[in-house]
């Protein structure tokens, strides 16, 4: 079986999964891809059998929500990091912050950041940069396809 979950803020990918094991006391319980802990959205898991199309569904396009705060910096490139940098910024038209937005179409080759839920030897790389750990953070090939701004109320904008 395959289920959507809404993975709350705070919890861990994991989290979802061992909750999901203890419900339906199954040990074979996995997640189609992580959500970082302070990211909310579906959480792909699969159950028993379902586990095997876990592999299929990581592979296909998914869709995100983000906010940006403009000119300010956090050590762990995130919202929960603290702020390490300040600048001042423009106030920017909707139709530049379009274009700009528009300007990330395309394939890249990306270096995830060091806060990220990725793992590296089956550690979240957040966890071993917290820690101060030193590892190496391999890049990945992404594709952006789309990006559509949602709301835009300087100094902040969020786009899907």
């Amino acid at each position: 079986m395959i289920y959507n979950i809404n993975k709350p803020i705070g919890w861990t990918s994991f989290d979802v999964v061992k909750k999901i094991r203890n419900i339906t006391k199954l040990k074979k319980v996995g997640h189609g891809g992580t959500l970082d802990p302070f990211a909310d959205g579906v959480l792909i898991i699969g159950v028993g059998k379902g586990t095997k199309l876990l592999t299929d569904i990581v592979n296909e396009k998914k869709s995100y929500n983000a906010t940006l705060f403009l000119g300010e910096e956090t050590d762990s490139l995130d919202n929960e990091g603290e702020i390490v940098k300040r600048k001042s910024v423009p106030k920017l038209n909707e139709d530049l912050v379009i274009k700009i937005l528009n300007s990330f179409l395309g394939r890249y080759i990306q270096k995830p950041p060091m806060f990220s839920a990725k793992k590296v030897n089956g550690v979240p790389m957040y966890k071993l940069a917290r820690a101060g750990k030193e590892f190496e953070v391999k890049p990945q090939n992404i594709e952006i396809f789309n990006l559509e701004l949602i709301d835009y109320n300087y100094p902040k904008f969020t786009f899907k």
